[in-house]
This record gives C-alpha cells, structure tokens and sequence, in this order.
C-alpha cells in the first residue's frame, strides 16, 4: 500500500486480514505506531485491528510485488511513484485509488500504461493519529479497470482479491467514466465543504447550499462531456440523491485537511475543473468561487475559524 492514511489504511487492513502478504509504505509517527501497536480501524460495519502489521520505510526493502495500490495525496504522486519502481516486476499492476481526472495518466507517464489499471474509491475514511483510521458510513466501494477498456486477467483478479477481503468491489469497462463521475461528485463535495467549513449534512438541507451543490455538479458534467465523456441523463439529481444518503457530520478529505492546517488537493480537484474549462471557454463560476476562495489556503496553515 504506497500511503497508509484513510484510504491506503482501511484497505490495506482488510486485505491483511483476509490473509495477504500486505506492506504499508509508511513514514514519521504514523509509521512508528504503527510498527509498535499495529494499525487500527474504527469503523460503522465494525472495528479491526492488524497487529502486526508490515511497515516499509522505504520502497526498495518491500521487494518485488504483484499489486501496488497507489493511495497518497496527489502532490506526492510522481516522487512516491518513482520511489517504488524498484518493486515493480513484469507483472506488477499499479492501482490507483487517488482523486483527480489526471492521476492515471501521470502514472502510466512513470511506469508505462501495460502497469497500470485505472481504479476509483467511494468511502469516507480519515487517518485520526498515528496508528488510527475512521471509516464514517457504510461505503468502501472500489471500481476498477483497463483503461483501455478491455477485459483482462489483471482486472478480474484484482476484483475477486477485493470481494474476497469483503470490499464492495467490480469492474468497469469504461473506467475513465468512472473516474470522471467520481471526480464530478467529490470536487463538489470538497469545494463546499472546505469553502463553508460546514458538514455535508447542513450543507444538504440549506436552500442556497443545495442550489451550489447542484450548479457545482452541473458545471464538472459539462465540462466531462465537453471532453468526451459520457455521462448518464440525470446525473446530478442522481449526485444529489447519493449526498442525501451520506453521514450527515461528514466532511470530504480536502475540508479535513483544511481544519488541520495541511496542504490541500484544490488544484487537481476544483484547479483542475477551472483549468480544463479554461482551455475550451466553458464557463464554470461556482468551481471558480471554490477555487478563489481556498487558494490561499491551498498550502497549508488553513485551520478553523
């Protein structure tokens, strides 16, 4: 697992306990308590505890392995992706499970496209402190594919090693859909949460918010058509539909990470809806809004207010 914190954790932890030979690549406080207590999740569908559990501090030491899930902060993706390419052997595949529309490609920039399989996640998870993750809701869902979209072994594979370690887990014959509607909801999601500093569940039922959400979500579906992607008819009432059904304390990892102080994913979540729309003169003012608003803050040292 390249990143143990909400995301890379959870997993990795479910696959661990279903009987894999899982290493975390892990650094700092979170990598010594992990190593010294194991790593725990608290979670609605149940706590679990993996103890002991793997750390790798460095790449090199992990050695060669058969699936490499790519689950650290986008910033960080082509310095740690580069860090691990010592494990990556003939067949190694590179799932990444990273927010954003241009992870896959920056990726297969690395190591080539025949390593990597695209992949999308719905689950809210957060790393607490060192050694802890919470898992909010029911949600820990995968979807994965070529992105070429053909059916291969790596894929069915991969899919029956996730259900088989109790993940709500499929495939998708057009996985740049997938991430892309994924990416439509949670660049939604995360501006206006972090942009209010409100929970999803004020956010839902204020008027004003509602309306936000809704021409957030319209402007990110055109834009993905505009580029060629096919998305459903009623895609954003399904969205918002979805939003009604989430933890209503819940926030998105951007807003987390505001409240902390640490840096943030705006630029490849509403930066990036702002910049491709730019290209094609595509009007997006509430991604734009989202944007100016937490710019300042996209390096760090947000907080409370």
């Amino acid at each position: 697992m390249l990143g143990a914190g909400g995301v890379g954790g959870y997993y990795g932890c479910r696959l661990a306990l279903a009987g894999h030979d899982v290493a975390f690549l892990a650094r700092g406080a979170h990598a010594d308590a992990i190593i010294r207590s194991g790593l725990t999740v608290h979670s609605n569908l149940g706590n679990f505890h993996v103890h002991p559990a793997k750390v790798v501090t460095e790449a090199k030491s992990a050695g060669e392995v058969d699936l490499l899930v790519v689950a650290v902060k986008f910033w960080d993706t082509e310095s740690a992706v580069r860090s691990v390419v010592p494990l990556i052997g003939e067949h190694t595949v590179l799932l990444s499970l990273q927010n954003g529309v241009e992870k896959d490609e920056l990726i297969a920039g690395i190591v080539g496209r025949a390593h990597v399989v695209g992949g999308v996640t719905y689950i809210l998870a957060d790393r607490t402190e060192p050694g802890l993750i919470v898992h909010s809701g029911a949600f820990q869902t995968i979807i994965t594919g070529e992105l070429d979209g053909t059916e291969t072994s790596h894929v069915r594979e991969i899919v029956a090693t996730l259900k088989g370690a109790g993940i709500d887990a499929s495939a998708s014959s057009d996985i740049r859909g997938e991430t892309w509607k994924k990416f439509i909801f949670l660049t939604t999601v995360s501006g206006i949460t972090a942009m209010t500093r409100r929970t999803i569940g004020d956010l839902r039922t204020d008027e004003t918010m509602r309306a936000t959400m809704r021409d957030a979500l319209q402007e990110a579906t055109s834009l993905a058509m505009a580029e060629g992607v096919t998305i459903p008819p009623g895609f954003v009432e399904n969205r918002l539909s979805f939003i009604d059904t989430l933890p209503p304390d819940g926030r998105s990892s951007m807003a987390q990470d505001l409240l902390r102080g640490t840096r943030l994913e705006l630029e490849w979540l509403s930066g990036a809806v702002v910049r491709r729309a730019a290209r094609i003169g595509l009007p997006v003012p509430t991604h734009e809004k989202f944007y100016a608003a937490l710019m300042p803050y996209a390096s760090g040292a947000g907080g409370p207010v």
